[in-house]
């Protein structure tokens, strides 16, 4: 089936139960707000059947009951909420600061990543550690998220071979993001530090450290810091 066009949004259908809502095709701020913005329209007013909504950085994967909808009378549903998109107010962003002490073991791929660029590993953590990220969307492991975007004279490639083990806690970036690994996991991301935060506890409300939409910022501390703070 072909993709589908809005004044505002594009249709895809996903697989068999699922549609793509898709705003733009660039990584932009305003996409990421109109994703939003359906999200949250969509939770406090549920469709009945839709059994997942999975936003991501320009579009949003709703999930739906076979039985109950087809595709064509999904998107005439959605496309009722987007009307609505204009009207919508985000809350104010979250803002989170995240300790991390970089380099060393804990940073292995720190100085690569500073001769990739022809700087210093020093210059690498202040631009890192400079920028305020949005927090674009949650996946890949429950927890981790999805931050942008790298200062330009960071963005770099994956790995080429990505290692089998990530310690949890480890700071990462790859292409134009960046993230932290809350749990120990394969990964392909250049780690550029580790933080002694849990980013995903069981115990605390809405169990992840961060959601969609917060703003995120990055604070250098030391090795001895870094201690105290793990064993707090």
């Amino acid at each position: 089936m072909a993709a589908k066009k809005t004044s505002s949004a594009r249709f895809e259908p996903a697989s068999d139960q699922s549609l793509l809502v898709y705003f733009g095709e660039k990584i932009t701020i305003e996409a990421h707000e109109r994703v939003r913005k359906l999200l949250q329209l969509l939770e406090a007013e549920p469709i009945a059947g839709v059994r997942n909504l999975h936003p991501a950085y320009c579009s949003l994967l709703v999930k739906f009951d076979a039985l109950k909808w087809q595709h064509e009378k999904m998107e005439r549903e959605l496309r009722k909420y987007l009307v609505r998109l204009d009207k919508m107010k985000l809350p104010e962003p979250r803002h989170v600061e995240i300790p991390v002490c970089y380099g060393g073991e804990f940073g292995p791929d720190l100085d690569e990543v500073a001769a990739l660029h022809k700087t210093t590993p020093e210059q690498v953590i202040h631009l890192h550690s400079s920028k305020t990220y949005l927090v674009y969307f949650l996946g890949f492991v429950p927890g981790f998220a999805y931050l942008g975007e790298l200062p330009k004279e960071l963005v770099a490639p994956r790995l080429a071979t990505p290692r089998k083990k990530v310690p949890a806690g480890s700071v990462g970036i790859a292409g134009n993001q960046t993230g932290v690994y809350p749990f120990e996991t394969p990964g392909g991301w250049r780690l550029l530090g580790r933080t002694p935060v849990s980013m995903f506890r069981t115990d605390r409300e809405g169990l992840s450290l961060l959601s969609i939409g917060d703003r995120v910022r990055f604070i250098p501390i030391s090795r001895e810091r870094f201690a105290e703070l793990d064993h707090a």
